[in-house]
């Protein structure tokens, strides 16, 4: 299958070479919006090698003339199964002639799983599942949640503006040493699994009677762009998640709420990398005079990312 963006499937190029039997092919590809040179790769495949040739081809190299040999490879995955670390290893192999790189041997012991030693019984089976890919199926299978947590901009802006050094840098460190606070603001999120549509609210704290309410509004900004159906509510172990509150709203329109393994944000990934998107083209793309104008800044960039 073709990656997640490309702008042709396979029948999209079948259609396109078709067209370009009887007509030129730059104008098919102006239409298209596709490169005249892409376009003719497609054409050529086909009259090459009819309509297999309009299948994606491997990326793999044919020959790999400095790959390590198969023979190697595998002694390497028997010795390891003896609990052998990646030094012994190689010295094992420098006797027997095969002089390898313990990198090198680290390498294929990762890829076949056994680059840790604890993970290994003793019979020197993996005690590890390979871990899956989180896919959602349809809109709404599975919602992610998660709340990001930023400084709250002073009035006048902070240094980010005036600079480390500049009298209001200055100022601000000094009503921190007498105990002043600037705060946070909490930064609610929801994306859909599915379409990668987003939704977040700014609020002064992260109580679970915030995230029930953030939760709710996302269900009607949601249901309004047509996804109305909600099977999954995927969060972090935050408390306002763990709250019991929290945990029967979810069950008044979700089938279930899961809750990621501890210290492993990788599971809720999709709205980690909304937030790091987030960051990257608003919270800090900009010098804000106070953080009034960078909350209506993210109503303008949501409508948009929307």
């Amino acid at each position: 299958m073709p990656h997640g963006n490309a702008a042709l499937s396979f029948e999209g190029r079948r259609r396109l070479v078709r067209r370009c039997q009887h007509r030129p092919i730059a104008h098919v590809a102006a239409e298209a919006a596709v490169s005249r040179q892409c376009l003719s790769k497609w054409v050529t495949r086909w009259r090459e090698h009819g309509d297999e040739g309009l299948h994606d081809r491997s990326s793999r190299p044919r020959r790999s003339p400095t790959a390590t040999p198969q023979a190697v490879v595998e002694r390497i995955i028997a010795l390891r199964k003896k609990k052998w670390s990646a030094r012994r290893i190689r010295l094992q192999l420098v006797g027997e002639g095969s002089d390898i790189a313990v990198c090198t041997i680290s390498r294929i012991l990762r890829r076949e799983g056994l680059h840790r030693l604890n993970w290994l019984d003793v019979d020197g089976q993996s005690l590890r599942r390979q871990p899956g890919k989180i896919t959602a199926r349809y809109p709404g299978h599975m919602t992610h949640l998660d709340v990001k947590k930023v400084g709250r901009i002073p009035d006048g802006g902070g240094w980010r503006v005036h600079g480390r050094g500049s009298d209001q840098a200055k100022a601000t460190g000094r009503a921190k040493a007498t105990g002043a606070k600037a705060g946070y603001t909490y930064l609610h999120s929801a994306v859909d699994g599915f379409s990668r549509l987003s939704y977040t609210e700014a609020h002064e704290d992260e109580t679970a009677a915030t995230a029930i309410g953030f939760l709710f509004r996302a269900k009607v900004f949601f249901t309004a762009h047509g996804i109305t159906r909600f099977t999954r509510i995927v969060t972090d172990n935050g408390a306002c998640y763990r709250a019991h509150d929290f945990t029967r709203a979810v069950g008044s329109f979700a089938a279930r709420h899961q809750r990621i393994k501890p210290f492993t944000p990788k599971h809720n990934g999709k709205v980690e990398r909304y937030q790091q998107t987030m960051a990257r083209e608003l919270l800090y793309a900009a010098p804000y005079e106070s953080e009034q104008q960078r909350r209506d800044r993210l109503a303008i960039w949501q409508t948009g990312s929307s």
